[in-house]
């Protein structure tokens, strides 16, 4: 849990010697873990089935950095590898060791209702901490260095150096706290609690300026109303029966949702919809920032190594063979996470990936047809989280960013895990 706390303090978690010591602590609980483990054995391996896609994930990357012999250019003997660049790939494989290691932990030890509610309020309090942090920023800071020494004025958001992956932490918080309060998770009295932790956190992901932020946040609410309407077990009153009520229902929350955003956003965020066309248009400049230039180039680069891909982790160095631009900008990440894993782990890491998501919706269904009261709210909270993520990444990269893919892992635990109902003394 402390790990968990302290992961998004410098910049979210972006710099790599910071990622690199986020690896290492996980892997020195990891051995305490198997220390444990030796006295209170394990009946079974709880998660089995999604830890699995995430290993093989790992064990590509490892084998996309393995030798293929040396080559020479320019008079230097060169690392002949699958991979653009091995050292990141491998850099790669050990991060996502790393989450593998930190939710099968997470089974361990978290699965058992009171843990959770203690997983819940970690996440919710990082979000507010954060949120509340970039609207003081935001409304303060007048150069460089606010607390952290890299935060420049009107750059990113909170302590992210990127306004869009602050945006992701954001609605997974937000995602979370609506379906627990929504699912019923939540006494009567306490629902006013939960919405003024919740307040912050839409307050910061409408100030953030996020197009693929508040796109993901709608896609929440639209799924979150579904997903009560369609199951008879939820309590709704008698006029909420009727299909042409609900759908009306649907329409008149998104555009209060749609209403609210804009009053706050204001024209900063109104300006910011109204530049998307600029976004997948081709610029005259042919500088290749546009996403429509960055997502053709990748495509390309899907094309000529189709089979493993170029390496996870190699995308920056890679793409530069196949991004005809000015050389102006050279695009680090694809902006579109299902692309970049098609070309950097070829159609072998796209299956991996189809078999990860499978895996998480299958145990999601079990969980949700079995599971009631308080688990039954936590499992849809986590379900929101994860479809903001989801649609997120369409246009994004936010789960390039530690912090983003350790609440991720956290989501991924509280929506497929066996929560044991008892408590802890």
């Amino acid at each position: 849990m402390g790990l968990i706390v302290i992961t998004p303090i410098p910049y979210g978690t972006v710099e790599p010697w910071w990622k690199a010591a986020f690896v290492c602590a996980v892997f020195a609980i990891c051995i305490v873990a198997l220390i444990e483990s030796l006295k209170n054995p394990l009946k079974r391996l709880e998660g089995a089935s999604v830890l699995l896609p995430m290993l093989a994930l790992s064990l590509l990357a490892f084998l996309q950095t393995l030798s293929l012999g040396s080559r020479t250019e320019a008079d230097l003997s060169v690392w002949n590898t699958i991979s653009a660049d091995p050292y990141q790939t491998r850099f790669f494989a050990l991060q996502m060791l790393a989450l593998t290691v930190l939710l099968a932990l997470l089974y361990r030890y978290a699965s058992t209702e009171g843990r959770v509610r203690v997983l819940v309020y970690t996440v919710l309090a990082i979000a507010v901490a954060s949120a509340v942090f970039g609207i003081m920023r935001q409304t303060t800071q007048q150069e460089t260095g606010f607390l952290l020494p890299l935060l420049k004025k009107n750059q990113g958001y909170g302590q992210f150096i990127n306004k869009n992956h602050f945006a992701f932490l954001m609605e997974m918080a937000f995602g979370l706290g609506l379906g627990i309060i929504l699912g019923g998770g939540v006494a009567r009295e306490r629902v006013m609690i939960y919405l003024a932790l919740l307040f912050p956190v839409w307050t910061g992901l409408v100030l953030a300026n996020s197009r693929g932020g508040i796109l993901a946040m709608l896609a929440q609410v639209v799924v979150a109303v579904l997903l009560i309407i369609s199951r008879g077990d939820y309590q709704l009153p008698r006029i909420a029966q009727s299909p042409v009520i609900r759908v009306g229902l649907l329409v008149v929350l998104v555009a209060g949702i749609l209403f609210g955003t804009f009053w706050v956003g204001g024209d900063r965020l109104a300006s910011n919809f109204e530049n998307a066309t600029a976004e997948i248009a081709t610029t005259p400049t042919r500088a290749g920032a546009s996403r429509n230039e960055i997502w053709r180039a990748t495509l390309r680069m899907f094309a000529a190594h189709p089979i493993v891909g170029v390496g996870l982790g190699g995308y920056w160095i890679g793409i530069t063979a196949y991004h005809d631009a000015s050389g102006l900008m050279t695009p680090q990440e694809a902006h579109n996470d299902y692309l970049e894993l098609l070309s950097s782990a070829g159609l072998i890491g796209l299956a991996v990936g189809i078999w990860f998501a499978v895996a998480v919706v299958r145990k999601i269904r079990q969980s949700l047809g079995t599971d009631t009261g308080y688990k039954r709210a936590v499992r849809l909270g986590a379900v929101l989280g994860i479809t903001g993520v989801a649609a997120h990444s369409l246009v994004d990269f936010g789960l390039h960013i530690m912090t983003n893919a350790v609440v991720f892992i956290i989501l991924i635990m509280i929506a497929t895990s066996r929560i044991d109902a008892y408590r802890e003394s």
